[in-house]
């Protein structure tokens, strides 16, 4: 085996004297043979090979599937070597390198290449991190894989050297060199929360994951969204974050759907948590909010316990979930948030190794991070796209103030807006008293501390009578609850009253035609001088439901689900139905819509995860003779871990041969017919009907007709009493023959001889009625 320097130079020389001629055009810098080992940098050595370079050169370039600026630490990405349309090369090599590394160590490199076609490409003997070509010659295009290293790893460059005629191109910036840095999400340290009182929130959940929104593969009749966990906690307490490790109540809610262990941990946290909140399951993940009203919770926050997390299970899936991570409620100005919108995207819990919604249980060898799934994962996956791009978020979540409590410190004044949020409470709160408290009635709410139309507060108390276990602490004396000063109305008067936000409209009084809706509002705050609210309180307005509504219209059904996309790639069709409940009066046929076709676009077809052989040559035909069938295999090239590829791997289509011989089919003989002679020698006949002809060679006909000798008695010659030659019978000559039984396939037709006078005295054999049947029309029909 010849050192690290010797068969770089003769690797490359190979490389350009395929060409033409020698190569002279490059350099390496030399060092002794001694050293030239693979654990003092032969592989660098490839990287300071020397060549001319052009101005602008961009005949070649060195693609990463997607163009990502970073990467994701694990993810496999296509990495394609491409020429212009006019350009070509015959040689390549291509290595991943840390940042500002030599290639002279092992640790230098950076994730791993894998093959994909073992005829174009192969690992390099004396340098087996980088990848080159399997046989000199001219090509425009070579495809690799290659998986990004660990976290933690840094940036990483990938370099590809390219040989076309007896120039090496190498190029540290431009086309030939890839440049990506790790991408992680951002992890902010948390910051002490120093609001004052507590607040009220309610979160909303809206599923956004539907087959019109997500059609590539969508789980049509399993789709769902898991029972919502979640609580909100302080900065002690994690329940899941990217870039952690899942807990087993994570995982149960990831790959079961179910909140029950994750409930118990958050449970167990004691006073790490303040309130837990939970939402019903979702079946089917989708439906329109006239139909169902989207799943939401209240809950609580303090200055301890200022942050909220929830997850849920996107159903069916390995382990996918969506969800929010210790969203922080408090501001830095010492208030509370009045509104977070998010818009979700999945995430891997790291427990099983699926890549598709409903992928076999396949566990991880060891626990992975959690991370958000990308378009780039894997491309069997249901959010893959080639080109790199965002995943469509699959659920948005609404986190709504709806009160505070207690004194407030927030130093940005309140807006209206902020006041508007704070919506009273109706009743009384549950009282969580202990029951070692006695204490006296709240006295009445004190006048609002605001003279003008300003946000300020009021106040009520209560008196502590006896704490008659010392070792639990009673709850405060004093509450407060926000109030505006009088002045805020166009009149400026005493007599102004603040109203909450209008609630949903009620449906439609009627089902067909035109009905009536109402929506409700209440006080929030009665006006300081103890009058009435003039301010509605209730809302009604005109509605339509089927506005051609007559005795000849029906009533229908929301429109079902769309039916999966006809094409699996590319451009198909889709349908949707929706039913008649409630036929037209009149007994007519109801004219509305049923049916709904339209076009649908599935992603772009294309062969990325399938690398195939050519097909084999068709088998020989099944059948030796007539219709049979045959077959051609190909097999798969790419690395099985990629995925189940879904190209068929075998064809088969119908042969035909020259038709088999079909022999002579005939019908069984039929009975021996009478002799034709009374007296004397004569025969009688048998015969057979031909059912199917000789066909394509087959064997001919055999005789259909046979004939055998018969006698009955021997013929008087002349002998006897004249009494006796007077009984004797007289025969008719033969009739005609009848008309053939068939026009063609061997009929049979008959000829009759009958007696011409009788004698009663004596029944002579020669007196019977004489029939002669023979074949006719033997040709094949």
């Amino acid at each position: 085996m010849m050192t690290g320097t010797g068969f770089v130079l003769r690797t490359l020389i190979l490389l350009c004297s395929v060409s033409a001629g020698t190569c002279n055009t490059f350099a390496f810098t030399e060092e002794p043979s001694e050293r030239a080992g693979k654990g003092d940098g032969y592989c660098s050595r490839i990287l300071r090979a020397q060549g001319p370079r052009k101005e602008g050169f961009n005949e070649f370039r060195l693609r990463v599937e997607g163009d990502p600026e970073s990467y994701h630490p694990g993810s496999t990405y296509r990495v394609t070597l491409v020429a212009s349309s006019s350009a070509y090369f015959r040689g390549f090599i291509l290595i991943a390198l840390r940042e500002g590394r030599e290639g002279g160590q092992d640790d230098d490199y950076a994730g791993r290449f894998q093959i994909i076609d073992e005829d174009d490409t192969q690992f390099m003997t004396n340098c087996p991190p980088a990848v080159t070509e399997s046989t000199p010659r001219r090509r425009t295009s070579i495809h690799v894989f290659w998986t990004a290293p660990p976290s933690g790893s840094g940036c990483v460059t990938l370099k590809a050297s390219i040989v076309q005629k007896r120039i090496i191109y190498f190029q540290d910036e431009g086309s030939l060199t890839k440049h990506m840095c790790e991408r992680d999400p951002p992890l902010l340290p948390l910051l002490d929360c120093c609001a004052c009182g507590t607040a009220k929130y309610r979160v909303t959940y809206y599923g956004n994951w539907s087959e019109k929104i997500h059609p590539k593969d969508y789980p049509r009749r399993a789709n769902h969204w898991s029972a919502i966990i979640g609580a909100s906690h302080s900065k002690n307490y994690v329940l899941w974050e990217y870039g952690g490790y899942s807990s087993d109540g994570v995982k149960q809610v990831a790959e079961l759907g179910s909140p029950v262990k994750m409930e118990e941990e958050i449970r167990q946290k004691g006073d790490e948590v303040l309130t837990v909140i939970k939402m019903k399951a979702q079946w089917p993940a989708w439906q329109p909010l006239s139909v169902r009203a989207a799943p939401s919770a209240e809950f609580s926050v303090d200055r301890t316990r200022h942050l909220m997390s929830f997850l849920t299970m996107m159903g069916p899936s390995p382990d996918w979930n969506v969800g929010l991570s210790a969203e922080d409620l408090c501001t830095k100005e010492c208030g509370w948030v009045q509104r977070v919108v998010q818009d979700l995207i999945p995430w891997d819990a790291g427990t099983d190794s699926g890549v598709s919604y409903e992928s076999p249980n396949k566990l991880t060898q060891a626990p992975e991070k959690i991370r958000p799934l990308t378009s780039l994962d894997h491309p069997q996956g249901p959010f893959y796209d080639p080109e790199g791009g965002a995943i469509t978020p699959v659920a948005r979540v609404v986190v709504e103030r709806i009160a505070r409590k207690g004194e407030q410190c927030n130093i940005v004044p309140d807006n209206v807006d902020d006041i508007v949020a704070d919506i009273a409470q109706e009743e009384k709160e549950e009282d969580d008293t202990p029951e070692t408290c006695i204490y006296s009635n709240w006295s009445p709410w004190s006048a609002c501390s605001s003279a003008t139309c300003e946000k300020g507060k009021r106040m009520r108390q209560r008196m502590l009578k006896a704490q008659l276990d010392l070792s639990v602490p009673c709850p405060h004396t004093q509450d407060f609850e926000p109030c505006m000063g009088p002045g805020c109305s166009d009149e400026a008067d005493a007599s102004t009253c603040m109203m909450s936000e209008w609630i949903t409209w009620s449906p439609c009084s009627v089902s067909c035609g035109q009905g009536v809706r109402s929506r409700e509002r209440y006080v929030k705050q009665f006006p300081d001088n103890g009058s009435a609210c003039s301010m509605p309180t209730e809302e009604t307005d005109s509605c339509v439901v089927n506005p051609e509504c007559n005795p000849s219209s029906c009533l229908v059904t929301e429109w079902g689900e769309w039916d999966a996309c006809s094409a699996t790639c590319g451009l198909g069709m889709k349908r949707r139905e929706r039913m008649v409940k409630m036929p037209p009066a009149d007994g007519s046929i109801c004219s509305a819509e049923v049916l709904e076709v339209e076009k649908c676009m599935m992603p772009e077809c294309h062969t990325i995860p399938c690398m195939l052989t050519p097909w084999s040559d068709w088998s020989d035909c099944s059948v030796t003779c007539g219709k049979g069938l045959r077959t051609r295999q190909r097999t798969l090239k790419s690395p099985v871990e990629l995925g189940e590829c879904t190209e068929d791997l075998e064809q088969v289509e119908k042969c035909m041969l020259p038709e088999c011989p079909t022999d002579c089919l005939l019908t069984d003989w039929t009975e021996w017919s009478d002799c034709n002679k009374s007296c004397g020698k004569g025969h009688m006949i048998r015969n057979r009907v031909v059912k199917l002809e000789p066909q394509f060679g087959g064997d001919p006909c055999p005789e259909t007709v046979q004939r055998k000798k018969c006698k009955v008695r021997k013929c008087s010659r002349g002998q006897g009493s004249p009494e006796e030659k007077k009984r004797r019978c007289k025969m008719r000559p033969w009739s005609s023959w009848t008309d053939c039984t068939k026009l063609c396939g061997n009929g049979i037709e008959e000829r009759l001889m009958t007696a011409k006078r009788r004698f009663r005295s004596a029944q002579l054999p020669s007196c019977k009625d004489r029939k002669e049947m023979r074949a006719c029309n033997v040709h094949p029909c």
